[in-house]
C-alpha cells in the first residue's frame, strides 16, 4: 500500500511537469523596447506597420515581444525595426556631417536618408532622417545591410512623409 501511495504522489508531479513543458514556447523571437512617441507619430508608425514587407533581406517577418505596431522583426537573429524613437544624438553631430566620425555615417538608399551607426559585435543601427518620424532599424552581424534598407525604403517613403520629426 505504501508503494501505491508513492506512485500516486509522483503522478501529479509528472503531469505538472508535462503540462509546463507543453506550455513553454519554442519560439525564440527576440524582444524590443517599444517606443512611446506622441499621438501624431504613433499614427504614422501604425501606418508604417500596415505597409511593411513580409520579407526583408530574404527573411520572413517575426515580430518581437511585446507585440506592438511600433516594432517589427525579420529573421533569426532578428532584424528589428522600431518606429517613433527619439532622434539619435549623432544625427546632429557635426563630426558625422563632416565625415569625421568613424562609427557613424550619413547616407541614403532609394530616396530614404539614414544615419548608420556601428554597434558592438558587428551589428549596425540605422535611423531614418528627414522624415516626420524617426524609424530605427538594427541589423545583426552577417546580414546584408543594403538589402535591408532597400527592402524597407518603399514602406518608409509611403507611410512616413518627408520633413522634420517632432
Amino acid at each position: 500500500m505504501n508503494s501505491l501511495r508513492h506512485r500516486l504522489i509522483g503522478l501529479p508531479a509528472l503531469v505538472l511537469s508535462i503540462t509546463v513543458a507543453g506550455c513553454s514556447s519554442a519560439d525564440d523571437s527576440g524582444s524590443a523596447a517599444v517606443p512611446s512617441p506622441g499621438a501624431r507619430t504613433t499614427e504614422l508608425c501604425q501606418n508604417l506597420d500596415k505597409v511593411l514587407p513580409s520579407k526583408v533581406a530574404g527573411e520572413s517577418r517575426r515580430d518581437p515581444e511585446p507585440a506592438s505596431a511600433l516594432t517589427a522583426g525579420w529573421g533569426n537573429p532578428e532584424i528589428i525595426l522600431r518606429c517613433g524613437v527619439p532622434r539619435p544624438p549623432k544625427m546632429t553631430d557635426p563630426e558625422v556631417a563632416e565625415g569625421r566620425d568613424p562609427d557613424a555615417v550619413a547616407g541614403g538608399v532609394n530616396g530614404v536618408e539614414w544615419l548608420m551607426e556601428e554597434r558592438d559585435g558587428g551589428a549596425y543601427r540605422f535611423t531614418c532622417a528627414n522624415r516626420r518620424a524617426y524609424v530605427e532599424v538594427t541589423v545583426p552581424e552577417g546580414v546584408d545591410r543594403s538589402a535591408v534598407l532597400i527592402d524597407l525604403a518603399s514602406a518608409v517613403k509611403k507611410a512616413i512623409p518627408g520633413g522634420i520629426a517632432d
